[in-house]
């Protein structure tokens, strides 16, 4: 069987990922690039007697050194040994996407281009002439729909050829006469013996020449070791001159523009427009979901929905869940006995393990919806209502948005996003306020307090902690802002993609990856913790299980009065924050290992909740959980990503005052009202 790597390139929101989904499946995994921490993806599948791997790169609008994902995916294109680089371009958006095409043909990559999102060009009455694009770019063109199987035959068959027969896209670039005359200059004094051990070998001379021009720092560095360099780096500046002499723009300029009137050109031989755009229905939608006083009632509304629908349709598969662990507890209890190895499964393994995973439905229900939410276009409108109010207020501005709305799923791909930021001060900021967007692990901890306490109003109440969340987030941005991270913030530049119908396999997929992701963690991280948990709460030997008497029930009474301002000072609550560092679901499973689920215990963890709290103390509980120090993960990111410990625990410092402020708020300022 043959064997064809590829990888697959593009803008954002170009179908890119969906298109991965449809051709892999679930034959897929995600990694770390080496060295970096961009995330991965890859798969394969079986096509005609071959093996097609294929690659997800980082979506780019371009191929400079600004960020990681451009040099990563640059990095791919030159060294990795793929076979053919798969393109994929939105039909409506030809000339903002087409700019990307016209770098990967500077490195001579061996393309094929997927014009994904046809139809979407075709209400707009674009008329686009595939076989002329394909004639003038010099590589093939498939016209695909990223969510369904339309091209998707046409597509493999082409990347077959294409890997068989490959082409240097270079060729079909034309410049100018004036760039093109002196880049050949450049080029011959570059030449091919140069570029021998210097990991440059693989890409044309012209793209050298290009990058110099362009003051790319890591090309820059290469040349150094060319024999030649010193004569190269006067010709450079010879011609950063030059061009500023003629047409008083600096270089980096000169070569966009040029780039630009290539697309111009191609547009214009293979592209037919109306005279007059008719406003699509992304643009009607846009006008209500976006407007400046509408648009964040309908954010507030739409999570609203979201809310009730999960623990609305969740309750009863929960419920059925939960009596199944219980029946397990029972059947156990019967067989073993009493003992320390019934009490390690039933108390620890079922009570803990089982306690957190009776709210998968829930998490499934929540990533389903973030999953179509996400895939239709509408977070990346929630991204742009909330930086219109909240940059007037932080002055952060742009791409700190998209990490914070991350930030609801996971704050890990949340703190690893902030590397696309191009100001270091913008970036630590960002990542000082993520923790503060509730992410999908808290959601438990809520659906157990809001199922105990506030049965009516569990849509109310989720929602006001996610509100609560990025009120926190706005008002400590706007402190460290004034503080420590004074300075101009980027200006908030983002593609809306158009509306489109989410992709049911591709939705299913993305759940599934984020529900086997919560299940993977409940055996492993939160396994170890509630088996630590139960150990701690069956020693000493002599002492009842889980009481205060025992060595967790210590631990807990030594730190409890420091939550007794907060209204939460019982030793239970104490250790379940003290666990809940490791992973916040561990706070269930910290109440679910001290609970039991012995035969006689009816209530179980949610009475040793009710036991425990009063429902201003649960909601202020929930806030605390919500805002204190995020998890170890999360923790582990911020040193990977700055390199320092400095950022991590003062991230620690800042979230714990924070949870600790607002909790005694909630708690002190409820009591003077007669909620206690």
């Amino acid at each position: 069987m043959k064997n064809i790597k590829i990888g697959l390139a593009g803008n954002p929101n170009v179908g890119k990922s969906t298109l991965f989904n449809q051709l892999t499946g679930l034959r897929q995994h995600v990694g770390n690039w080496p060295g970096k921490t961009v995330e991965k993806a890859e798969g394969h599948l079986n096509f005609n007697n071959t093996k097609i791997d294929i690659i997800d790169l980082p979506g780019n609008y371009a191929l400079s050194t600004h960020s990681i994902e451009e040099i990563v995916s640059r990095d791919f294109i030159v060294d990795e040994s793929s076979d053919v680089i798969v393109n994929v371009i939105d039909a409506t958006n030809l000339e903002r996407n087409l700019y990307l095409t016209t770098q990967m043909m500077e490195l001579g990559a061996n393309l094929l281009v997927a014009l994904n999102m046809n139809k979407f060009a075709k209400e707009k009455e674009h008329e686009i002439d595939i076989n002329a694009l394909s004639e003038l770019l010099g590589v093939p063109v498939v016209e695909i729909e990223a969510t369904d199987n339309i091209g998707r035959e046409e597509l493999l068959e082409a990347i077959e050829k294409a890997a068989e027969n490959p082409v240097d896209s270079s060729k079909k670039l034309v410049y100018g006469a004036e760039l093109s005359e002196h880049l050949k200059d450049l080029e011959s004094l570059i030449g091919e013996n140069n570029k021998e051990d210097n990991h440059l070998s693989n890409v044309p001379s012209s793209w050298i020449a290009i990058k110099l021009l362009e003051n790319d720092d890591i090309i820059t560095e290469k040349v150094k070791d060319f024999k030649n360099f010193l004569e190269i780096f006067n010709e450079v500046e010879k011609l950063k001159k030059h061009f500023k002499d003629v047409f008083d723009e600096n270089t980096e300029e000169i070569i966009a523009n040029y780039r630009y009137a290539f697309i111009d050109g191609l547009i214009t031989e293979t592209v037919k427009k109306p005279e007059v755009e008719k406003t699509t229905f992304t643009e009607k939608i846009d006008k209500i979901v976006t407007n400046r006083i509408l648009g964040f009632p309908i954010f507030l509304a739409i999570l609203y929905l979201m809310f009730q629908i999960t623990f609305t349709v969740g309750a009863p598969f929960q419920d059925l869940i939960d009596r199944g662990f219980g029946l397990l507890g029972e059947f156990l209890f019967k067989i073993l006995g009493e003992g320390w190895i019934s009490s390690l499964l039933i108390d620890g393994v079922i009570g803990g393990v089982g306690g957190v995973l009776t709210f998968v439905p829930i998490i499934i229900l929540m990533y389903l919806m973030m999953s179509i939410l996400e895939d239709s276009g509408y977070l990346a409108r929630a991204a742009f209502v909330l930086d219109k109010i909240m940059h007037k207020i932080v002055g952060l501005h742009g791409k700190s948005f998209i990490p914070m709305i991350l930030g609801f799923g996971c704050g890990v791909p949340a703190l690893m996003a902030t590397r696309t930021m191009e100001h270091e001060s913008d970036r630590i900021l960002t990542m000082m306020i993520v923790p503060f967007m509730s992410c999908l692990a808290r959601l438990p901890v809520y659906a157990l307090f809001v199922a105990a306490f506030f049965a009516a109003y569990q849509g109310e109440v989720i929602i006001s902690l996610y509100i609560l969340g990025i009120v926190v987030a706005v008002i400590v941005a706007a402190i460290l802002k004034n503080r420590l991270f004074k300075g101009v913030s980027s200006p908030f530049v983002m593609e809306l993609p158009s509306y489109r119908l989410p992709s049911i396999k591709g939705v299913l997929i993305h759940t599934w990856e984020k529900a086997f992701s919560f299940i993977k963690k409940a055996g492993t991280i939160i396994l170890a913790a509630s088996i630590v948990i139960w150990v701690l709460s069956s020693l000493p030997v002599d002492v009842e299980y889980g009481s205060q008497e025992s060595v967790i029930g210590q631990i807990g009474t030594a730190i409890s009065p420091i939550f007794i301002p907060l209204g939460f000072g019982e030793w239970q609550a104490s250790v379940s924050i003290l666990f809940g560092v490791v992973a916040k679901e561990v706070v269930v499973a910290t109440f679910g290992t001290l609970a039991g689920l012995e035969e006689e215990d009816e209530e179980g963890i949610t009475g040793v909740v009710q036991n425990t709290f009063t429902p201003l103390s649960a909601y202020a509980f929930m806030a605390f959980v919500l805002l204190y120090v995020p998890c170890f993960a999360a923790i582990g990111t911020v040193k990977q990503e700055t390199n320092s410990w400095k950022w991590p625990i003062a991230m620690i410092a800042i979230t714990t005052i924070a949870a600790y402020t607002v909790s005694f708020v909630i708690y002190q300022g409820g009591t003077l009202l007669g909620f206690a």
